[in-house]
């Protein structure tokens, strides 16, 4: 019972700042009971930046172009993609079969905020067939030659970002969001072959793997021009195709321009973003002069070592003869943004994974679970990324490990990320069938960071780790 006194104590008096290393009476019981609160700041966190060209870009975008930025490098990228089918194809009142299909195109969109570079710079891009199957794993520094033949080109276009710009309104006129659009026309061959297929073979479009067998998928590469990359959010085939319909009893007609969906990239299939980045020369340099760079994507990371032990050490001295909770824990990095022409901007998120669990946690698609993986959002405001929720991590190598931290505890990667977020909000709610009033974000997914260019400097000597745990002393 006394314990679970001392324990609301130990809430009510953690709103109180105490200086680190410090230990503040808070008073004194009838029982000659001291409780203070303790701040300890006094770790040393260091890391270096090593070179990483191998993710596991299990991104939802697709990253495609080449741009050179003084200060970032050079960087250039395309992708490969399976598709999934649509399960449905509308053969009702094409009576002329796949003869009344009249041309297709393989549609991309791309958010106006998501190009870097110079929006106005001519660019071609290639569309071939791939030949077969994409393996899996795969990743950014894989090799599409052996997919493809040159020989199997579908489609090529020239475009510049200004010319695709769109916009889509609701249903008041407003206009909601902004975006480029790119219509590679590709031969009606494919579309028919694809709608034969469906009349025969259903079963064709049932699954990814089913439909990978008979279409593998596409490899789009930027064959002309530099100046910007654009990571595309929706790729699809559509088709323009003839039907006849009856509109009255005694009236029929033939829309000659119908169109329909008949596969597009999703989360579900295999893609890949094939990436190469030179890094310039300036930055070459300061990560050889000692600078802790973390550079997107397929760039730099650091691997730091966490002074977990030297923490459990601090707290168990520091709680000799009194009970004793830990609080939190917090790690809170300063980062500096580096000049580069289109102003590259630090990582929105960073990642801080177990060094021996990085591989697990991307291929099993995990999420962040604070003891073994924690995730921060860059703050523009001040300049820095703090990491938060590390208690249960010192929490479990006390309990689970008699406070003796492995290596496998101590060794970590901090790497750019993208987070893909939820919003749960009362108007979006009944669809998961329960009932809520706030809106609150939920993370679905982080993957190594591919959609952008990000650079920053992590000033890791001004890098603060902060434990914090309630003390009480019975005299």
């Amino acid at each position: 019972m006394r314990k679970s006194i001392f324990m609301l104590m130990f809430a009510v008096v953690a709103v109180v700042g105490i200086n680190s290393c410090t230990d503040d009476t808070i008073g004194t019981s009838i029982s000659d009971i001291q409780s203070a609160i303790i701040e300890d700041s006094t770790f040393v966190f260091e890391g270096v930046s090593v070179r990483n060209r191998h993710l596991r870009s299990r991104s939802s975008v697709q990253l495609l172009g080449k741009v050179t930025a003084d200060g970032y490098g050079t960087l250039s990228s395309d992708f490969v993609a399976q598709f999934m089918p649509t399960t449905t194809i509308d053969t009702v009142g094409v009576h002329g079969g796949a003869a009344w299909i009249d041309s297709c195109f393989i549609t991309m969109r791309v958010a106006t905020t998501d190009v870097t570079g110079d929006t106005l710079a001519p660019m071609r891009m290639d569309v071939y067939k791939l030949n077969k199957q994409l393996s899996t794993p795969i990743y950014t520094d894989f090799n599409p030659s052996g997919y493809y033949d040159t020989g199997d080109l579908m489609g090529s276009i020239t475009y510049s970002a200004s010319e695709m710009r769109k916009s889509a309104y609701n249903s008041t006129g407003t206009q909601e969001v902004s975006y480029y659009e790119v219509n590679v026309p590709v031969p009606v061959s494919y579309a028919r072959a694809l709608f034969n297929e469906y009349k025969a073979n259903p079963s064709t479009f049932s699954t990814p793997r089913a439909f990978a067998s008979f279409f593998p998928g596409i490899y789009i590469t930027n064959s002309y021009g530099e100046g910007h990359v654009m990571n595309f959010y929706d790729i699809e085939f559509v088709t323009y195709y003839r039907k006849y319909e009856k509109t009255s009893e005694s009236a029929d007609t033939i829309y000659p321009a119908k169109t329909q969906s008949y596969m597009a990239v999703t989360p579900e299939v295999v893609y890949n973003n094939n990436i190469n980045l030179d890094v310039d020369d300036n930055i070459e340099t300061m990560i050889a002069n000692g600078d802790a760079i973390v550079m997107g994507p397929a760039g730099y990371e650091v691997h730091a070592n966490f002074p977990i032990q030297e923490i459990i050490d601090n707290f168990r001295n520091g709680s000799k003869d009194a009970l004793s909770v830990i609080n939190s824990l917090t790690l809170e990095i300063p980062a500096e943004k580096i000049a580069n022409k289109y102003n590259i901007a630090p990582p929105k998120y960073l990642l801080m994974v177990k060094e021996s669990y990085r591989d697990e946690f991307f291929e099993k698609d995990s999420l962040t679970n604070n003891k073994d993986a924690f995730y921060a959002e860059y703050n523009e405001e001040e300049d820095s990324y703090t990491f938060t929720g590390l208690r249960s991590y010192v929490l479990d190598i006390i309990k689970n490990k008699g406070g003796a931290a492995p290596e496998s505890d101590v060794k970590f990667v901090i790497m750019p990320i993208d987070v893909t977020k939820y919003t749960n909000s009362p108007s979006t709610s009944s669809y998961y069938y329960y009932t809520s009033t706030s809106n609150a974000e939920v993370v679905t997914k982080i993957a190594p960071a591919v959609s952008k260019p990000s650079l920053a400097k992590l000033k890791l000597n001004k890098a603060k780790v902060k434990l914090t745990y309630s003390k009480q002393t019975i005299f």
